[in-house]
């Protein structure tokens, strides 16, 4: 009867630690970002306030419209890239899985290369203009 209420002590105590250490270190990041901020340099000249460039002089505007052809790219890049992610828990699991896993992920692929059929045929990779 008591080695529940013990178990149930252990746990909060457990979680109790927990929090302390938490609460310690939110204090120490926001104690460590105060003391920067009323310790740290303040001079804010013209250089200093500039955009970085590595050295090469900024010229025209950085509000030039893109082609939203680069960020398709972009998008489908991390769609296919991320694509392969889900091919590691069938690679895990290959063998209990059986037939019936392996006819899933071929399925998974089959549709992938349609989808990629149809962007290949759209021209959606295609970036001159």
């Amino acid at each position: 009867m008591y080695h529940f209420l013990l178990d149930t002590v252990t746990s909060n105590a457990s979680y109790f630690i927990i929090g302390i250490q938490l609460i310690f270190v939110v204090g120490l990041i926001v104690a460590m970002v105060a003391i920067s901020a009323l310790l740290g340099p303040k001079r804010r000249t013209k250089e200093k306030l500039e955009t970085f460039t590595s050295g090469i002089e900024t010229h025209g505007d950085a509000r030039k419209p893109i082609a939203v052809k680069y960020f398709l790219v972009a998008i489908l890049f991390v769609l296919f890239d991320v694509e392969v992610i889900f091919f590691y828990p069938y690679a895990v699991n290959f063998k209990a899985l059986g037939w019936g896993g392996f006819f899933a992920v071929l399925m998974f692929v089959c549709f992938f290369l349609i989808g990629f059929i149809y962007i290949i045929k759209k021209g959606a990779l295609k970036l001159e203009d």
